[in-house]
Order: structure tokens, then C-alpha cells, then sequence
């Protein structure tokens, strides 16, 4: 049964709009797959009335509870993929900006640094389309989406009147709660006919406790009645709150996201250690610095004991960018 889910991509909209959308993509054939296996085209219309699997994402409810313009609108989910960045970023051409791609488990998950992104079943697995002009800020989209997510948790669980789950945001893009890992952020881009297309990816521990721990296992723990989030609602409330964030950071910079954003993140005042090349550049010295916030250009922003401020860069050879930090003086 679960070889036969394997194969089935659901082509869906909010709307008739979305709707005839799906209808043409179908018909014409023109999605490309990396998976070995071949993935057969459906619309959900075609098997709505059918029997579905209960823990499959919902798709109806899903469109119930969206209310965006333009994100997460048009829809495309499968039981089982390689990858959902794959298919957003390899059909980034023929899919509309904000097209959303979800399934209950990938085979082929992957991370920051090509790190495989373990993917079970009950983790939130999606990726969708963003284009934007300015080369300048597309480094710093990343951070708005890891907002948008710790908003949508933070407002569903305010609306079902329950206890906060205080997910926060590991520089430059892994979510933690309680010490622990729980999601990621994967934005990668490429450039074309002077706009940047941009694939945002986001894993999210909803229901499964493995490898780390999920956002229902430290439910239960706060709140004597039995509460579950829903990988449909969280999916949704992230689309809410990334189109009104995202119109924000467009429309004025991320400087007036940031008071949000250094509530969320983990890093305000964390002193670090760096590694400086002294003058005969032999000898690598550690130092340590405070971190303040965030440079224009998506950087730690820190100071040293000394007073001087300087940018932070990850070496591009350690897994954690916490370490191996090297660091540029500022003027």
C-alpha cells in the first residue's frame, strides 16, 4: 500500500482560480521528478470521495483554515516523496509564486550543507515558491520564514487557549524547544531573468518524537488535558503570518522585524568564542566576543572585550556554525 502512495502527487487550490491552474498543470504534463520512481499526477477533486489515510495530511482542512492572498494557496501533496524542495525548486518555472509542496515523509530530506534531514512520519514537511528583485535581502528571507514559524506556533496555541510552546530560533536557521532541535530551515535561490527564485523548506517535529523531540510531546507535559497540534493548522497559521511578515520585510527592510525576531532567537548577549589569525598569520588565536544582533547583511553582529564591533562568518567547515566562528572588523 504504502509503494502505490509513494507514486501519487494531489494537485489542489483555495480557490476556482488555483482549481483550473491544477487542472491545466496536469494536463499538459510538465513536472519534472528526481525520484526513481515514477509520480503519477491526480487533482483532489478526483479522489476526495475516495477513502483517505487519517493520519495523511487533510487537505480540506487545510484550505479551510488558509486565508492568504497569494502563499500556500495552491497546493501540491503526496504521501511520500524524495524531496518536496526538489519539486518546488525543479518546477520552480511552471509553479505560481507562493505554490506549496507537502508530504508526510521524504526519503531524501536534506538540511543545510546537504545534511540529511531525518523525515518521519509526523513531522511537517513542506517547501513553496518565493521571487524577489534585490539580491541584497534574499540572504535574510531565511529569518522571516523562521519567524513566521514561531508565530504560528505561538498563535495557535493562543487561540486554542492553551499552554505556550516557546519554539525559538537558532541562528542562522534551526528551531529549538526546550535545549532541543525540533525543525529547520533550508532557502536556497537561483537567478533568472533578473529576479531570484527562492525555494524555502521547513521541517517541524509536530507529532514525532524521534530524533529529538516534537512540539506534542512537550504539550503533554505542560497541560493536564489532552491537546494535539494539527501539521494542517501549524501549515496554514505559517502561511497566515509569513504573507503579512513577509509584506512587512518587503515594504520596510527586516530592521523593523528585528525587535520580534531577537525576542524569538536564542543569541541576544551570548558571549562566543572566535578564532583570529595573528599579524604573521600562523597562528590562530580564540577570543572571546558578545554577540548584539543581526549586521545588515544577515551576520552576528558582536563586540569584543576591547570594544571593537565586528561581523561574524561561520568557517564553512564546521556542522555547528557556533563553531569554528571567525569574525571581520567593522569600521
Amino acid at each position: 500500500m504504502e509503494a502505490e502512495s509513494a507514486s501519487v502527487l494531489v494537485l489542489c487550490g483555495k480557490s476556482n482560480v488555483e482549481n483550473e491552474f491544477a487542472l491545466s498543470l496536469k494536463s499538459n504534463n510538465v513536472l519534472r521528478f528526481l525520484d526513481s520512481n515514477p509520480v503519477s499526477i491526480c487533482l483532489h477533486s478526483e479522489i476526495r470521495n475516495l477513502h483517505c489515510d487519517s493520519e495523511g495530511f487533510q487537505v480540506d482542512h487545510y484550505m479551510d483554515v488558509l486565508s492568504t492572498s497569494q502563499f500556500g494557496r495552491f497546493l501540491m501533496y503526496s504521501p511520500r516523496l524524495g524531496s518536496t524542495h526538489d519539486v518546488v525548486s525543479h518546477n520552480f518555472g511552471e509553479l505560481p509564486i507562493g505554490a506549496v509542496c507537502v508530504a508526510d515523509v521524504q526519503t531524501k530530506g536534506r538540511g543545510r550543507s546537504k545534511n540529511v534531514w531525518e523525515s518521519p512520519k509526523g513531522c511537517l514537511l513542506f517547501s513553496f515558491t518565493i521571487q524577489m528583485e534585490d539580491g541584497r535581502v534574499v540572504p535574510l528571507v531565511q529569518y522571516v520564514v523562521s519567524l513566521a514559524v514561531t508565530e504560528a506556533v505561538k498563535d495557535i496555541c493562543q487561540k486554542k487557549g492553551i499552554q505556550h510552546l516557546d519554539v525559538k530560533i537558532k541562528w542562522p536557521n534551526d528551531l529549538y524547544l526546550d535545549g532541543l532541535k525540533v525543525g529547520g530551515i533550508l532557502c536556497t535561490s537561483t537567478y533568472k531573468s533578473n529576479k531570484f527564485n527562492v525555494s524555502a523548506g521547513i521541517g517541524l517535529n509536530v507529532s514525532n518524537e524521534k530524533p529529538t523531540t516534537c512540539l506534542n510531546a512537550t504539550l503533554q507535559k505542560l497541560t493536564p488535558v489532552a491537546h494535539e497540534l494539527q501539521r494542517e493548522d501549524i501549515m496554514a497559521a505559517f502561511f497566515n503570518k509569513f504573507e503579512d511578515l513577509y509584506t512587512v520585510f518587503m515594504g520596510q527592510g527586516f530592521q523593523s522585524l528585528e525587535p520580534l525576531y531577537y525576542k524569538t532567537w536564542l543569541h541576544s548577549g551570548q558571549r562566543v568564542i572566535v578564532q583570529d589569525k595573528n599579524d604573521n598569520q600562523d597562528q590562530v588565536v580564540e577570543n572571546v566576543v558578545t554577540i548584539q544582533g543581526l549586521t545588515p547583511s544577515g551576520y552576528l553582529l558582536a563586540i569584543s572585550e576591547d570594544g571593537q564591533t565586528c561581523e561574524l562568518h561561520p568557517d564553512g567547515n564546521s556542522l555547528d556554525f557556533f563553531k569554528g566562528l571567525i569574525r571581520r572588523k567593522l569600521a
